[in-house]
């Protein structure tokens, strides 16, 4: 579904909760009462500035006795939406390209997760979310991990500082099978990895994340992402000063060897921890 399309599904969402709390006879801060959040989310949420979550639509299914159409209408949307909005152009772009480059500082990237340790970085993210909030993150998350599995995968390129071999998300079991994960993705040739150890010391990306991506027919452009915002540049002076930056990055990573050796020492050490636990 285009962005303008989901807009216009999540305005008629909106339209449709105005319509039934005013036939209701209610104010928008009485159902907020009802289902547990404030008047003015109600309006945000008719207004189609807000989305809520599922608990909230199902609350409010309850208090005006709608046979649940808002919940069907959630699931749907969301469904459709895999991704949060800031970054469902860029999930549409890494399908379309034919080279792929990421620096992860502090976090494995997506492409590369598993599912537990997915779990593990979006509950924290998300501490007091449903299941199924998660769940559907989860799915979303995994259907872009498929991409490196497709014959006509793009090239893919990943640089992680130590740090993200090292922060223990999840737990060491869930650890040790990420990053056994990544070995065997490398030893399959499917992807390239580098490790920045520590040792490398000062960066250009220190505490940033950014994803490179090339095409086919059109300009390349750079991802980077910040807390709940993101931005999509393809200035081509922008792209090549951030081209350079990766070079200098790529030059003081560990060789892919020295990567995988690295990579798989620090499974080990997971895999001691775990098994103390």
């Amino acid at each position: 579904m285009a962005n303008g399309s989901r807009q216009a599904a999540w305005e008629f969402f909106g339209a449709e909760l105005k319509r039934r709390r005013e036939n209701a006879g209610i104010t928008q801060v009485e159902l907020g009462s009802r289902v547990f959040v404030s008047g003015g989310y109600i309006g945000q949420f008719e207004q189609a500035i807000r989305k809520p979550q599922l608990d909230v639509a199902q609350r409010i299914d309850e208090s005006l006795q709608t046979d649940g159409i808002f919940e069907r209408l959630w699931r749907k949307l969301i469904k459709e939406q895999p991704y949060t909005e800031y970054f469902a152009h860029a999930a549409e772009l890494e399908r379309m390209a034919t080279e792929i480059c990421e620096y992860a500082p502090m976090v494995v990237p997506g492409l590369l997760q598993t599912p537990e340790y997915a779990r593990a970085v979006f509950v924290a993210s998300n501490p007091l979310a449903a299941d199924e909030y998660i769940e559907e993150l989860l799915r979303g998350r995994m259907a872009r991990t498929r991409l490196l599995k497709d014959a006509t995968r793009p090239v893919y390129w990943a640089i992680l500082h130590e740090a993200a071999l090292r922060i223990p998300v999840g737990n060491p079991a869930v650890m040790a099978h990420q990053l056994d994960h990544i070995a065997a993705l490398m030893q399959e040739r499917k992807v390239l990895v580098q490790v920045l150890p520590f040792a490398a010391g000062a960066h250009p990306w220190m505490g940033k994340m950014v994803k490179l991506m090339e095409f086919e027919d059109t300009p390349p452009t750079v991802y980077t992402e910040g807390v709940r915002s993101a931005n999509l540049l393809d200035d081509p002076a922008v792209v090549r000063h951030v081209q350079a930056s990766y070079d200098l990055i790529r030059a003081a990573a560990l060789s892919p060897e020295a990567s995988l050796a690295l990579i798989e020492s620090a499974v080990e050490d997971h895999r001691r921890c775990a098994n103390t636990t």
